[in-house]
Order: structure tokens, then C-alpha cells, then sequence
């Protein structure tokens, strides 16, 4: 088990992942998940091959242990084109580079939990990502029952965007997950709440410009009433309108 030091005043200090982390980065992962990581990941991680991180140390810490890791975040940097987040992006059609940062693990060491020191490795991610001029978000997976991840990544404005059934395999036993989603640099989806209800509305007022139209050219005419609540129901979406996403339920 990892030393569960109590902290009477901790001074948090951030700072990358070093090789000499490496016997404990995995200690830390092996104590704090359900999944075991192959040793390459490990390895790829300390030296920095296509993977940044960052550790939280206490330099208060009084059993010669300041340097030694209490938290850590790890992330990579993936193209947006061909993600698993592709279909909810905005896309300039000129700008093929565009990029994505996926956090990997995030952890912290139960006697530092509660110092926010899991908010803050995450901002470091978000201010790596904003500083990419091409970088449109940072996302990452949550499996369904970790409440109190779900809750920070809700308090830190990510967004809840789709969920993945039976997207972990774990001892035998599938489980859920949730993708979040934190957009950087103007990055959005291709329709966010607002533009959706600005689509709806010119919808119901071009449909009740053509209904309207066709009374014109028919008020001559007996038309039954039950054939005019027929012609109005063409004014309501479809399922056929709707982009139907059973992953996101």
C-alpha cells in the first residue's frame, strides 16, 4: 500500500512525471484502479513518449518524503478527425490538424483527496490544451459508477455527452461509461443547445409559412377540417428529423 502520510499543512507543487517516479507511478495506479496497465504505458509516460503528465508533491512533508508523488494526471494529445469524439466536433473543412487532448488516468492519493489538488491537475491539462492553437477540447471517459469523478468533471463545466454501455471490461463484468467533454479555443459541437432551438423555431415558422400558403390557395375551397389538422401535422419533427444516438441514453 501506498504511505497513507496524514498532512498537518501541505504545499502542493506541480510538476512533470520524472523516471525516477516510475516504481510508484505504478504502485499509485495498481492501489487506485481496477485496470491493470501494461508496463510500456508506464514507461511511455515517465519519458514522455507522446504522453504528458503531471505529478503533485508535498514539500511540507516532514518523513523525507517532498519529493515523492501524492497525485498525478496523464493525457495525450490525438487528432480530432477519426477520435471517438469526431461526430460531436465542429469542423472547419480548411484546417485538417485540428487536435484533441485525452486525459488517460487521474489519481490521488486518499490522505491528499479533498486538498483539490485532482481540480487542479486537471487545469494543468486544460492550460496545456488551450495553449495548442489547434486543439479544439479536452475529453476523457468515466466508468458509471464513479460518483465522485463524475461530480468534479460536472463542477468543472465538462459535459456529459454520451454514454457507452458496457464500454469497460472488468474482472469478468461489464460497465458503463461516460464520455465528458471540456471545449478549448472556440471548439463546439456542431449544434449546441442554442443552435438547436434556433433550427426548431425556423422550422415551426417556414412550416407555418407553407401551411398558411396552402389555406391561401384553398380558401375557395370546402376543405374538411380533419384534412387541415392533417396538413399541420406535417409543421411537427419527425423521428425521421431527429439525429437518434442510442449511445448518448
Amino acid at each position: 500500500m501506498v504511505n497513507l502520510y496524514k498532512p498537518p499543512c501541505a504545499s502542493i507543487f506541480y510538476r512533470p512525471i520524472r523516471p525516477s517516479d516510475l516504481q510508484l507511478l505504478e504502485k499509485l495506479h495498481a492501489d487506485l484502479f481496477p485496470i491493470r496497465y501494461e508496463s510500456e504505458f508506464y514507461l511511455n509516460v515517465v519519458h514522455g513518449r507522446d504522453i504528458v503528465s503531471w505529478g503533485a508533491v508535498d514539500r511540507n512533508r516532514s518523513d523525507g518524503l517532498s519529493d515523492q508523488l501524492i497525485g498525478f494526471v496523464t493525457a495525450r494529445l490525438v487528432m480530432a478527425k477519426g477520435s471517438d469524439v469526431e461526430d460531436i466536433l465542429r469542423f472547419e473543412t480548411s484546417e485538417a490538424n485540428q487536435t484533441l487532448v485525452y486525459i488517460l488516468t487521474l489519481g490521488v492519493v486518499e490522505s491528499y483527496r479533498n486538498f483539490g489538488i485532482a481540480t487542479s491537475l486537471i487545469k494543468e491539462v486544460i492550460k496545456y490544451a488551450s495553449n495548442i492553437t489547434m486543439c479544439q477540447a479536452v475529453y476523457l471517459h468515466v466508468i458509471s459508477y464513479n460518483n465522485s469523478a463524475i461530480h468534479l468533471y460536472e463542477k468543472m463545466s465538462f459535459q456529459c455527452v454520451r454514454r457507452l454501455h458496457a464500454f469497460y471490461f472488468i474482472n469478468g463484468q461489464h460497465y458503463d461509461s461516460y464520455l465528458f467533454i471540456y471545449y478549448v479555443n472556440g471548439g463546439r459541437s456542431p449544434c449546441s443547445p442554442l443552435e438547436l432551438a434556433t433550427i426548431f423555431i425556423a422550422y415551426i415558422r417556414c412550416g407555418f409559412k407553407a401551411a398558411a400558403s396552402k389555406l391561401w390557395r384553398k380558401k375557395d375551397k370546402k376543405v374538411p377540417v380533419w384534412m387541415k389538422c392533417k396538413e399541420s401535422s406535417g409543421l411537427l419533427p419527425t423521428t425521421q428529423n431527429k439525429r437518434i444516438l442510442t449511445s448518448h441514453n
